[in-house]
């Protein structure tokens, strides 16, 4: 089992940055894809980014958000840099226990609690 523990949201104003952490324990996740998906009210949970040996993401924060490991420290980061209205939502952190890359929720096993991020003038 893997426990995934997110930490970082909190409320910016619009262009202001944050740097979402999410720490893994249980396992060790070296060999794990690691990926932030959001969920805003009324809609579905998506894809945000994710990342084996490279990085992939949703085209809306391509540009503007940076996914990041330290499998030293078992932590996977989500840098969220000129953050817009749209990008509220709750961030959650997911393990999935292969190396190929997924962008839909059900290719991964494990899920942190989710952190919000709300962005608003």
């Amino acid at each position: 089992q893997v426990q995934l523990v997110e930490s970082g949201g909190g409320l910016v104003t619009p262009g202001d940055s944050l740097r979402l952490s999410c720490v893994a324990s249980g396992r060790t996740v070296s060999g794990y894809v690691m990926g932030w998906f959001r969920q805003a009210p009324g809609k579905e949970r998506e894809f945000v980014a994710a990342i084996s040996w490279s990085p992939r993401y949703a085209d809306s924060v391509k540009g503007r958000f940076t996914i990041s490991r330290d499998n030293a420290k078992n932590t996977v980061y989500l840098q969220m840099n000129s953050l817009k209205p749209e990008d509220t939502a709750v961030y959650y952190c997911a393990a999935r226990p292969v190396l190929s890359l997924a962008t839909s929720t059900a290719g991964y096993d494990y899920w942190g609690q989710g952190t919000q991020v709300t962005v608003s003038s």
